[in-house]
């Protein structure tokens, strides 16, 4: 089966039939964008459809990109995703982008859970209770990057405190903890998100490591790489690479 073949067999199973938005206005470019995406990317990648469909959501959140966050809702649902799981993907999405940017593709999923019949709100993912959230936030921490957290916190300025303890209640005791996605499946959405915004390079590194430690492979990173690259492009697709190859290096 060739790419164009690929494609439309993929698109069929995803959408119900071949994705029609730009074959009339701009046809050759419809191609090439259905050919990588659903021809090449699909077929070689080696991720779950579920995490391959939350990567991409997550990314076109970043990227607002409302068209891709609404057809990528419906393969995700396609591809027996629950709803809550994709309304936790993009969640996770809001202390990486801001909230705003997070609830517009928030809004863009609903509208689709609509569509589909599915009844809102869902259940609830909440775990901590304000007084919780910070002490489970570091926990969380601690379970991705080790006792150093301790550190960290200690080691911050007096008049940065409040930073480190808005990262650890709002970041980690706010979304690590939630339910609906394991923190393996966090840590690989972050990486995700991250390395679509571009310019946070110091972030990806060390979420590079959160993923090794988490259990995620460097293979597993690389294949969420091919998953974003149509999406990111290639200056950050690269220096995504970079980044994983300096904390994660071959024959190490």
């Amino acid at each position: 089966m060739n790419r164009t073949e690929k494609a439309a067999e993929t698109m069929c199973a995803l959408y119900g039939q071949t994705y029609k938005n730009l074959t009339v206005s701009d046809p050759e470019f419809a191609a090439i964008k259905e050919r990588l995406i659903y021809g090449e990317v699909y077929a070689e990648e080696k991720l779950s459809d579920k995490l391959r469909e939350l990567i991409i959501l997550v990314v076109a959140a970043t990227n607002q990109t409302m068209n891709e966050v609404k057809r990528h809702t419906a393969a995700a649902l396609a591809s027996s995703v629950k709803p809550e799981e994709i309304k936790e993907a993009v969640y996770h999405c809001a202390p990486y982008i801001g909230l705003g940017k997070a609830e517009n593709a928030v809004n863009a999923v609903n509208e689709v859970l609509a569509e589909k019949g599915v009844a809102l709100p869902g259940p609830s993912g909440q775990t901590v209770t304000e007084e919780s959230r910070l002490p489970d936030g570091i926990a969380a921490q601690k379970s991705i990057f080790g006792e150093h957290i301790d550190a960290m916190r200690a080691a911050a300025p007096e008049n940065q405190k409040n930073i480190q303890d808005y990262l650890s209640a709002y970041c980690f005791g706010d979304f690590y903890t939630r339910k609906f996605l394991t923190i393996p499946e966090r840590e690989l959405l972050t990486f995700a998100i991250l390395v679509a915004q571009g310019g946070c390079e110091p972030q990806v590194k060390a979420h590079v490591g959160g993923n090794a430690a988490v259990g995620n492979s460097k293979e597993t990173l690389l294949v969420a790489l091919t998953v974003c690259r149509p999406y990111i492009g290639f200056p950050r697709t690269l220096n995504a690479l970079g980044c994983v190859n300096e904390i994660l290096p071959e024959n190490a």
